[in-house]
């Protein structure tokens, strides 16, 4: 038998060779040389012993050759396909880093509360309404920015791309940017406290502001504990939306209304459904540091169908305290048509759930709920004024 070699100057140069280290060994052995598969077969007039067959030095030159090819083009392959999952465009990255429509998470709790704040009292001031709205806009500004430093402390953004950190690659130009942030948010926070006279709602405020440091911030960091909705809800609920009610309605009357409360608990269970979905595409790299979202712990699927059960709970919540919590039947009605959207949410992260890439955007659809829900939540409370015979303002502050 002859072996066959794909070079350009034909087989018989390392056939020859190949010979020579053979009878070099053994001058009494004519044995064929073994071909690129690795077969070595004993011809039938071979009177040599078994040990003559065993792999000679240019098998295993050739055998190690083709290790060293296929090594070759594996490590190729796999970087091409490192390349096509990298191939997202910079200006998409940018986008998400900004992460302009998370900033919703600002503006709703102060719409709801300034709705309630109108429905109950009258009462509106515009100028108020831009300045904490800034100023909330900068706290959340420092939010994103202090996760990305300190989540690149960690490990847990490596494979982050649209981590401002990573964009930058500065650690200490963002951590600057974002106590910069926070002053400048808690100077107009305070300042639109003083301006009413209310220290109620700083005191309030600056609570949430602490649920937000000790989420993610050292030395407590209990994100990592999965105890990240909990502060949110507490945050954007109870600690915000009733101090920015307490602002724009101008009084400083503790315990609140069932109406303020009831606002306060349904804007708290869409600002944490954003968080809770925001876990989805980041399991691996979490579980890699050691942070134990709830994603972490229950897996994706189980994850889906959580987020299924905060959307009734949600609709739920709005019916029975409709009921009985006193709010208005004109917000239950503009919230109950916002169903669809609710359905699509549960939908896309059922289908979802699986594939990093789609569930990705799992979070942008909560924003969707989060801010039509609450747009029709304050709708629903301003047109439950003038139902009532109060459609005028009793004043329009400046």
């Amino acid at each position: 038998m002859a072996a066959t070699f794909c070079y350009p100057n034909g087989a018989f140069g390392l056939n020859k060779l190949n010979d020579h280290f053979l009878y070099r060994d053994n001058s009494t052995r004519f044995c064929p040389v073994p071909s690129l598969s690795g077969n070595i077969r004993r011809p039938w007039f071979c009177k040599c012993p078994k040990t003559c067959h065993q792999p000679s030095i240019m098998q295993l030159a050739v055998k190690q050759q083709r290790q060293q090819w296929k090594t070759f083009f594996q490590s190729t392959s796999d970087t091409i396909i490192e390349e096509e999952k990298d191939d997202t465009p910079r200006a998409t990255i940018i986008w998400r880093a900004i992460k302009l429509p998370i900033y919703s998470v600002a503006l709703i709790p102060l719409a709801v509360a300034s709705a309630a704040a109108y429905l109950q009292t009258g009462l509106f001031s515009s100028g108020r309404f831009v300045v904490l709205l800034a100023s909330s806009a900068l706290i959340i500004t420092w939010l994103n920015l202090s996760n990305d430093v300190y989540d690149f402390d960690t490990g847990a953004d490596k494979n982050k791309k649209e981590s401002v950190v990573n964009i930058l690659g500065s650690r200490t130009g963002t951590l600057v940017a974002a106590v910069l942030s926070l002053i400048l948010g808690f100077m107009g926070l305070s300042w639109a406290s003083l301006e009413a006279g209310n220290v109620r709602s700083i005191l309030l405020l600056a609570s949430a502001i602490t649920c937000g440091y000790i989420y993610q911030c050292p030395p407590f960091r209990l994100s990592y504990q999965g105890l990240g909705e909990p502060l949110c809800f507490a945050a954007f609920g109870p600690f915000a939306t009733t101090a920015f009610y307490l602002l724009q309605s101008r009084t400083c009357e503790l315990p609140i209304t069932g109406t303020v409360l009831s606002a306060s608990i349904l804007v708290g269970l869409t600002t944490s459904l954003i968080l809770f979905c925001s876990h989805f595409h980041q399991v691996k790299d979490d579980m890699a540091v050691g942070k134990m979202s709830p994603l972490v712990r229950l897996g994706t699927r189980a994850g889906s169908d959580v987020v299924k059960i905060a959307v009734v709970v949600l609709y739920s919540s709005l019916l029975v305290l409709g009921l009985f919590g006193g709010l208005p039947i004109t917000c239950i009605i503009l919230c109950g048509l916002t169903v669809p959207i609710g359905r699509l949410v549960i939908r896309y992260v059922a289908e979802n759930h699986q594939d990093n890439t789609k569930i990705f955007m799992a979070k942008y659809y909560c924003v969707r709920l989060h801010t039509v829900f609450g747009a029709a939540f304050a709708a629903g409370l301003v047109a439950a004024r003038m139902v009532a015979g109060s459609g005028i303002l009793k004043r329009i502050l400046p």
